[in-house]
């Protein structure tokens, strides 16, 4: 069994420093509660709607900020993803890093891109099972658009994960409460895993956001759920073995036919 947290959090655009300090209160607080994951939003450093200021704020995966939040992690004796922009290759990626202050970073860039505002920001990755283990507990990485492709999750799935962490930036739409709320425990139903979707709140200039995080659990039911707009903490204990019946009940993975 493993405890994770989720937090739906109210990120400032382009200020790197003051998200960080949010994090890291809320790796404290989440601990503190017998959290050991801690999940924040896509690109919850630079903020999501920096915009323009985007590639500026594009840090590498062996510079100063993720250093920075590994200590948060070590400190605070709590892993975390957090997304960031990535300064690789020559480009920048929309990336999530999970650090526990131990081992070597992991990152996972965003494959599939949302309209022309992260298009033109960003280079896509090619679509891969980016797996870490912590906990006990098998965890895969996907970011915001990406689990709305079903093929994705399933890869995940098909790779022995038993969470798909979804750090994302969901704004506020008519069709936002349908994603949050029926689609993400549909991606956990059909493939009998854990699904963490972990949205930002409020507005940063360009963007509203609709809030909504989403903890799900394999059988489709709702572990946690942020119940309004605003910042907060919600957590839920991952258990597989209490879903057993219903992957015996619903073997998608066993029964899918090449």
């Amino acid at each position: 069994m493993m405890r994770i947290a989720a937090f739906q959090m109210k990120a400032g655009a382009v200020d790197q420093a003051a998200n960080l300090a949010r994090i890291g209160n809320a790796a404290r607080d989440a601990a503190a509660a017998g959290a050991e994951f801690l999940i924040t939003p896509e690109l919850a450093l630079p903020g999501y709607g920096a915009g323009d200021d985007m590639h500026r704020l594009a840090r590498p995966p062996d510079g100063e900020i993720v250093a920075k939040l590994a200590l948060i992690s070590l400190e605070a004796g709590i892993a975390v993803l957090a997304g960031f922009a990535e300064a690789a290759k020559g480009c920048a990626y929309n990336s999530a890093v999970f650090v526990d202050g131990r081992q070597e970073p992991v990152i996972y860039r965003k494959s599939h891109l949302y309209s022309d505002y992260e298009r033109n920001l960003f280079a896509a990755e090619q679509p891969s099972a980016r797996i870490v283990q912590h906990g006990g507990i098998r965890i895969g990485i996907l970011i915001c658009y990406d689990v709305e492709f079903p093929e994705n999750v399933r890869r995940l799935a098909q790779a022995g994960v038993d969470l798909v962490a979804v750090p994302t930036a969901l704004p506020t739409s008519d069709h936002a409460e349908l994603i949050a709320r029926k689609m993400i425990p549909v991606r956990a139903f059909e493939n009998q895993v854990f699904v963490s979707y972990v949205n930002h709140c409020g507005a940063d200039g360009l963007f509203s956001y609709a809030g909504l995080s989403t903890i799900a659990a394999p059988d489709g039911s709702l572990l946690a759920a942020a119940d309004g707009p605003s910042e907060k903490l919600i957590f839920a204990d991952i258990r597989p073995q209490d879903f057993a019946a219903s992957a015996a009940a619903n073997p998608y993975l066993r029964d899918l036919r090449p």
